[in-house]
């Protein structure tokens, strides 16, 4: 599913203009990505949670060259499914 999907969704059983679902698409993403840079979780009931988490440096090894390196600090975004939407999905229907 894409972010046209999404707006196209919202456009049929809504009622909204496409134009007035991009809007809303846009403004949720970017609410979100914002939420992310602040290094702050979103949860979402009933679907799950999206977690900033940190990753240490650690050693690492180039698969090609098989040469050890060092892989940097850095921060990732995990998501874990909630367990209403990991059982709906489980028997067919969310």
């Amino acid at each position: 599913m894409t972010k046209a999907d999404l707006v196209d969704a919202i456009f049929e059983k809504v009622g909204l203009s496409k134009k007035e679902a991009q809007e809303i698409i846009e403004i949720l993403f970017d609410t979100i990505k914002q939420t992310f840079i602040e290094g702050e979780s979103v949860k979402i009931s009933g679907f799950g949670t999206f977690n900033v988490r940190k990753k240490m440096s650690r050693r690492g090894r180039n698969p090609r060259t098989g040469e050890d390196i060092e892989i940097t600090p850095r921060k990732v975004i995990t998501f874990r499914v909630s367990n209403q939407l990991k059982s709906g999905v489980e028997k067919g229907h969310a």
